[in-house]
């Protein structure tokens, strides 16, 4: 069985423009019926985190296994980070094993894989403002997915720790060439852009803060922290509500999350199938909930798993 350490995992190479590519493929799999994935069941040690079990196979890609992720809010504050957890692929001719990796970059990259693929669906072609709420690992992986697929000119960045936003952008404005600034307040990171991420801890209890009216007609939001940071007014302007897989939606509500929220009218497969309508008009608001489904984490952790073979990295350990 392959060992693949967090280092072996980035040492892989594996892009963004990759990662993307290997979610659209992966989802055209799911809206043909030929994936398999169960809602993700959890448990709850602290308030606000999580420990997840997440299967799922994509047989066109000989690719099944299951993610043990956890999500721990209060890590931040110990020097510690917020996601961690492994990942197993599985042979889908035996069941045995093949590898054991870290998830987290897995996680951070397909999150920003697949909301770069609900903008090309959901907003404008011309977008070129980005705002960016909540400065962490989500909010850089997510940034750096869009960079991939629109023409960014400028970046407004928030987070509740002006250090963190101030580097944020230091950093992201290097890395990708672009003109990221640090704001002050929530507003100034969602009004009158053309896309806006929020990525902070996903709370049951959420005390949201965007209020309706901030984000402009026409503007397309990705809500990684689900509603966290949306108050149920500012949801219901939005005119279309898409998501990565709306069974797993509706299990989150059934367990007390998403209760103000609106349903989702597609899923992701179903706008890359052309079976729902994305974006119609220029004017409307659009937005994605994406749960980060195991499929992603399948379709991403192959690839780099195939990679790692042919650079031989990685620890071969005995079961």
């Amino acid at each position: 069985m392959l060992y693949l350490s967090r280092r072996d995992v980035e040492k892989v190479g594996l892009s963004m423009p990759e990662i993307i590519a290997a979610l659209e493929e992966m989802f055209r799999e799911k809206a043909a019926g030929r994936t398999e994935m169960p809602p993700k069941p959890g448990i709850h040690p602290r308030p606000d985190s999580f420990i997840h079990a997440m299967p799922a196979q994509i047989p066109s890609l000989r690719a099944a296994g299951m993610k043990w992720v956890s999500g721990f809010p209060g890590n931040v504050d110990r020097g510690l980070p917020y996601i961690s957890g492994l990942l197993i692929l599985n042979d889908t001719d035996s069941g045995l094993p093949l590898a054991v990796m870290d998830c987290t970059w897995i996680t951070a990259m397909r999150t920003g894989a697949a909301t770069a693929i609900a903008a090309k669906y959901l907003a404008r072609p011309e977008s070129e403002t980005v705002g960016i709420l909540a400065c962490g690992v989500q909010g850089r992986s997510n940034l750096e997915a869009l960079a991939c697929c629109f023409d960014l000119k400028t970046v407004k960045a928030f987070d509740i720790r002006p250090d963190v936003a101030r580097r944020f952008c230091e950093e992201m404005s290097e890395k990708l060439d672009l003109d990221v600034l640090p704001v002050c307040r929530p507003e100034e990171a969602v009004v009158g852009l053309d896309i806006v991420v929020t990525s902070g801890p996903i709370l049951k209890k959420p005390t949201p803060v965007i209020e309706s009216g901030w984000l402009k007609a026409g503007g397309f939001a990705s809500a990684v922290d689900f509603d966290s940071y949306w108050t149920p007014a500012s949801m219901l302007e939005v005119e279309k509500l898409a998501t990565d897989d709306i069974e797993q939606m509706e299990y989150y509500r059934r367990e007390g999350y998403f209760q103000r929220t609106p349903k989702a009218y597609a899923e992701l497969a179903e706008l890359i199938a052309g079976r729902k309508e994305g974006r119609k008009t220029p004017f409307e608001r659009t937005m994605a909930i994406n749960l980060g489904i195991a499929l992603e984490d399948m379709a991403t952790a192959s690839k780099i798993y195939a990679k790692a073979l042919e650079a031989d990295l990685g620890a071969d350990l005995e079961l």
